[in-house]
Formats: C-alpha cells, structure tokens, sequence
C-alpha cells in the first residue's frame, strides 16, 4: 500500500538505520538549508525550474496525473476537510487548496489508498476498506517496539468515475488487493495482493480479468510502476533472509502487519521475467518511477540517514549505477511522478509546513 500511513511511518522512525550495503558509484552531494524563507527550492535543487504547493494542510500525498495532464487524483486526510482517514481527491492541475477544498472521489467511507487514472481520463482505480467497515479502520503504529504498518485483509480494488461514483469492483479475492496502476500502454493493471499468503505484484487487464502473479519470493513487493513503454516494472520490497527475519516476517504478515523501514528496489520486465535488485543501500528505499526517458528511476530514500531520516529523492539508472541526489530537504520528500509529457514532477513534502509534521503536494516544474 503506498499510502499515508507509510509516510509517516517512515518519517517518525527512530534509531532504526542499518548499515548501509555497498552501492557502486555513488554521487552524493552535501545537505545544505533552504535559500530563504520566500522559496520552495532549495539551492542545489537544480532540476526544478519553478515549484508551486498545492496543499497546505494535513497528509497528502500520491498524486497521480491524468492522461492529457490537465487533472491529479491524490489522497489527503486532512482534517480541516472533515476526514479522519484518507481519502481520494481530484483537482485541475492549476489550482491550490489553501483557502478552498478540493471535491472528493471516493465514497467518504472506510480508508481508501492508490488511486490512479484510467485511460479514457473520466474513471479511476482505487483501492478502499469501505465494503467491509464504512469507519475508518484502526491503524497500528508498534509492535513488540518497532513501527509497523497495517495491511487490511478489507482492501479492494475499484473502479469509480469523477464524480466518485463506483462502476466497478475488479477484486473479489480473500485478502488484501491493493496499490494498482495503470500501464501506459493502457492494457493493463499491476497490484499487490495476499492471495497466495504472501505480499506479491499481479497484473491484470483493466476489467479485472486475465489475472498474473508476477513475482514469487518471501517478502513484500509493493508500490509497482510501469516504464513508459510499458514493459518494465519498477517496485520495492523486503526480502527477509535469516531464519529470525522470516519468523518475523510471517508472523506480522500473519496478524495483517509488515515493518516498512527496510526496502530495497527491484526491476523486472511486465511479464515478471529477469527480475533484478536495483539498490542495495540499506534502510528504506521506496516511491519509485520511472524517469520519461526510461532509462532512470527517481525515488525516495533514507540511507544516509542516521535516525530515519531525512527522505530525500534520488536517481538511478536502470542498470544500477549512477546515484544521484535530487532534493536537498532536511525532513521529508517522497512520492515522485512525472506528468506524462514529461514537464513536470509532483512530489510530497514536508518543506514550508511551518515546522509541523504536515506533508503537502508540491508540482515542480522540471528541467535538465
């Protein structure tokens, strides 16, 4: 589930960091503190032209474009809105919300999290608790002292047009089924599942049949993107190696739990075949998509991190090499997309929340 909850998760873990594994040929330059108060962009910040914030309040986070990238979809749970757990929002690309609200796409009940477009830009996919309880489920945040993150056995995957109407339920399995995107070859889904008692990436046309688990190894693999052709896929995952660790694993899995704080990167083709580690650099590495060219993966990371963070975004090319610090915060930045003619980044960010734990949208406007 790429959701908020993750976010903060993240964000608030503690003295957790491990020691970091070797990654070849890394290009890291040094923090540095935002340039003024009366900028969004800090000075090292070289591949953001302009920047606007479009949220000033509570979590937001995942915005995803449209196909014609005149509209977002994103997830908030701000509580000025009259939320109590995420839900789904739409907004033209040109606004802000901070003096007004943005209209709500998903049906007010239960949680709902990943919600994506489809290609004839009037429906989207989602995945929500709803059918099973309209309340807002509870969302552990410890186990036996360590940060966990719930994965509801109550998700499902639907479908629901802008006006936040359901038009279809693309799920119907035992178990959790979320965190859908969309290919932009416009055939198919990917998602992550529980239905073989285990967290794994499925793909699936865009009415919910041809079902195909892609991947098969002990751990979570989650938060799965498309390469802008299409044939690749883009995701993280935990991949628990010692007999304690796989213990561990399961019996959280076993309660509908997961610890989050250590991932790494994975590449494989669309289809699951030659499946490859991306990272190899310790604490959590996560949010992944592709850069437009294909050829590179922009994501969020907290490896240099001593207590967890901060979360900034970094490149990588697709063979591994090449990492390269993109955003210089001091707290927190993740969820990178690129619009789909490539002009344009939005990201989550905790920059200009006036010193509070708040995480806003933020559109960058990109250059090289």
């Amino acid at each position: 589930m790429r959701t908020i909850i993750l976010l903060l998760l993240l964000f608030m873990v503690g003295s957790c960091k491990n020691e970091p594994k070797k990654q070849k040929e890394v290009a890291v330059e040094t923090p540095s503190l935002m340039a003024g108060n009366d900028t969004l962009i800090y000075p090292e910040e070289k591949y953001f032209k302009s920047i606007r914030q479009i949220t000033f309040g509570g979590d937001n986070a995942e915005a995803y474009w449209s196909w014609d990238d005149t509209q977002m979809i994103f997830q908030s749970n701000n509580t000025s809105w009259g939320l109590n757990c995420d839900q789904m929002f739409l907004m033209n690309i040109d606004e802000n919300f901070k003096d007004a609200k943005p209209p709500m796409v998903s049906t007010g009940m239960g949680r709902t999290t990943c919600a994506y477009f489809l290609p004839d830009n009037t429906h989207f996919v989602y995945g929500s608790t709803h059918l099973v309880d309209k309340e807002c489920p509870e969302v552990p945040l410890r186990k036996n002292g360590n940060y966990v993150w719930p994965v509801y056995d109550s998700f499902d995957i639907f479908v629901a047009d802008l006006e936040g109407n359901i038009t279809s339920q693309l799920t119907t399995e035992p178990g959790y089924d979320a965190e859908a995107t969309v290919s932009p070859k416009g055939d198919k889904i990917v998602f992550t599942s529980t239905r073989s008692g285990d967290l794994e990436l499925y793909t699936m046309n865009l009415d919910g049949t041809g079902v195909k688990q892609i991947t098969n190894e002990l751990g979570y693999d989650g938060g799965a993107f498309f390469s802008p052709d299409g044939t690749k896929l883009i995701f993280r995952a935990s991949r628990p190696k010692t007999p304690e660790a796989i213990k561990k694993y399961k019996a959280l899995l076993a309660e509908g739990l997961v610890e989050p704080t250590d991932m790494e990167l994975f590449i494989c083709n669309a289809d699951g075949s030659d499946l490859k580690q991306l990272t190899f650099l310790g604490n959590a590495n996560w949010s992944p998509f592709f850069h437009p060219s294909g050829k590179k993966i922009l994501f969020s990371s907290n490896f240099e991190a001593e207590k967890g963070f901060p979360f900034n975004l970094y490149f990588i090319d697709i063979d591994g090499k090449n990492l390269e610090r993109v955003t210089h915060g001091e707290t927190f930045d993740a969820f990178p997309v690129f619009s789909n003619n490539g002009k344009y980044l939005a990201f989550s960010s905790n920059r200009n929340n006036g010193g509070t734990r708040d995480t806003n949208l933020f559109i960058a406007e990109w250059q090289e």
